[in-house]
């Protein structure tokens, strides 16, 4: 991989409330549409910055043309954690907000995230907003389908329905769109990028942040984005993540998600560490234990 990453920096409007990073990946449509969504739809004025892993498509050309984004570039795609680091470089406001490019903002989606932020009163904090999915990835989001592409994509149906869909609050909040206090995000040195190209790098970055003291880990459920689901990491070779995190910190991203997450479940405050079962902590135990012996684990 070529480290060399180009930077470029735009003067943001001198409002803006959140630091919006989205990485891209020969994605233009998306990227486009994701922010026009942006431009269109928030409440409150923000800052835009992207990393355009190798922009072969027309990115590159595109983003430079966009006086209001800030951005960084590598010629080769250097995965997400290093593009998301990359972007923080150039981030100047207090909220880091993490934004897939395959995602379409929905009207005020912005207000719901600074209200949670600003009942919490600290910045020891986590919030996701909530996906619409096609085909929900977890409990933590809606399933109902306007598009699984943008060929397809029913943006009027969606503005007329997406706050009727029912949805409370949720536990767990570790997936973009993601929102931390920057003093945090640098406490925890960011992203992973031995998770490089990404795989299990969010629920690593939500382990980071529940050993620095967070335990606040909020589902905004009246802040929603349509997400059309991984386009990107469809196409790439994923690394041994599962593995990596089993070794980084002896506990399975399940394990992690169910017990101390508590992911999915009803909003009812900050968490608490729940017990975990002895034969969960013994499976565990011999996963970890395995791959201590195992060429594999690392790579």
């Amino acid at each position: 991989m070529n480290p060399s990453i180009e930077k470029n920096y735009r003067v943001p409007p001198a409002n803006a409330l959140y630091s919006i990073m989205i990485p891209s990946w020969n994605n233009l449509p998306y990227l486009q549409l994701c922010i026009a969504s942006i431009r269109k739809n928030s409440f409150y004025t923000h800052e835009i910055i992207v990393h355009i892993n190798e922009g072969k498509d027309g990115t590159l050309d595109w983003v430079k043309a966009q006086t209001d984004i800030s951005y960084s570039y590598s010629v080769k795609n250097v995965g997400v954690c290093y593009a998301l680091n990359s972007c923080r470089s150039l981030a100047t406001t207090n909220y880091l907000l993490y934004l897939n490019d395959d995602m379409y903002v929905c009207p005020d989606w912005d207000k719901p995230l600074k209200e949670a932020i600003d009942s919490i009163g600290h910045h020891y904090f986590f919030l996701s907003a909530t996906a619409i999915e096609l085909r929900p990835q977890s409990r933590c989001s809606i399933e109902k389908n306007y598009g699984h592409n943008i060929d397809t994509f029913r943006e009027e149906a969606l503005l007329k329905e997406f706050h009727l869909l029912p949805m409370q609050d949720w536990q767990g909040a570790t997936w973009p769109p993601n929102i931390v206090h920057k003093d945090i995000w640098d406490l925890v040195g960011g992203y992973s990028v031995e998770f490089s190209p990404g795989m299990y790098s969010d629920p690593e970055f939500s382990m980071k942040l529940w050993k620095l003291g967070v335990r606040i880990f909020k589902g905004v459920a009246s802040s929603r984005v349509y997400h059309f689901g991984s386009i990107s990491v469809k196409r790439i070779k994923h690394n041994k993540g599962y593995s990596r995190f089993i070794s980084k910190w002896g506990i399975t991203s399940g394990t992690f998600s169910k017990y101390y997450l508590r992911r999915g479940e009803i909003f009812d405050g900050p968490l608490v560490a729940q017990q975990v079962p002895i034969h969960i902590q013994l499976k565990n135990f011999i996963k970890r234990v395995a791959l201590t012996f195992s060429k594999e684990s690392y790579k």
